[in-house]
């Protein structure tokens, strides 16, 4: 069942997201060489304390997710665990996702950064992923159906020879972390469900430098790439409303 939110659920999303957000903010800052992805989730730990925010991710899942954030790094794909053994290289892309509960509601966000210097395959990547998002944010409008969502994201990355990840999608969000509908990033424009205000989802773009297929670790969360190649995943929690997309997760820098 799909779950609208009213107005007054949307503006406590919202302060939510800017909570998110500025936690989002401060890893940012911190993604250089010689940090761990263990340092980043203590970091994220105080952030969410300080700021009386939620963390959506920890304990979530089968096997409990043992994280504040997702940290993942070059060809991981989406859901890496924190840990102390992970030290970041000059060049390492990292891919942060973290979500946040606000007064019982939830939102949803994710970039990809580099530590220190990235290489010009790497920055042309995320360029594009972020690219792949905003172009699904704008079909995000009353006039669209949820295919027109899709096949705008799944155009701009494989027009510029990237793939999307087909097994993993995007999501409504809201009362909990994970609702209907699922919301692939591909798809056939005019197809799926009218789009309506009060509709909230997590786009989430994850696009790879080379195949779209994925495995699994043994840890059976973390997700990487079949042959090795990059991937990069940014994500917006994004409210459909009369006056036009809303996006509550925003990106601060």
């Amino acid at each position: 069942m799909i779950l609208l939110k009213s107005p007054r659920e949307i503006r406590k999303m919202s302060a939510g997201g800017e909570l998110l957000s500025e936690i989002a903010l401060e890893l940012r800052k911190m993604v250089s060489p010689g940090v761990t992805t263990g340092d980043l989730d203590r970091k994220a730990e105080e952030l969410f304390r300080k700021k009386k925010l939620g963390a959506a991710f920890l304990n979530y899942g089968v096997p409990p997710f043992p994280g504040r954030i997702c940290a993942s790094l070059n060809d991981e794909v989406v859901h890496g665990i924190p840990s102390d053994k992970r030290v970041l290289k000059n060049g390492d892309l990292v891919s942060i996702d973290l979500g946040g509960v606000w007064k019982g509601l939830y939102t949803d966000m994710a970039f990809t950064a580099s530590a220190g210097v990235p290489s010009e395959k790497a920055e042309r990547l995320m360029k594009v992923t972020r690219q792949a998002l905003e172009a699904g944010v704008r079909k995000m409008t009353v006039a669209s159906r949820l295919g027109d969502v899709s096949a705008a994201v799944q155009q701009l990355a494989e027009s510029e020879g990237y793939s999307v990840v087909k097994e993993l999608v995007g999501h409504g969000v809201g009362r909990s972390l994970h609702e209907a509908p699922n919301l692939p990033n591909y798809g056939v424009p005019g197809t799926g469900i009218n789009l309506e205000p009060g509709l909230v989802l997590a786009l989430e773009p994850m696009v790879n430098e080379g195949s779209d297929g994925i495995r699994y670790d043994e840890d059976r969360w973390t997700v990487r790439t079949v042959d090795g190649g990059l991937s990069c995943h940014f994500e917006y929690t994004v409210a459909v409303t009369g006056n036009g997309p809303r996006v509550l997760t925003k990106f601060l820098w």
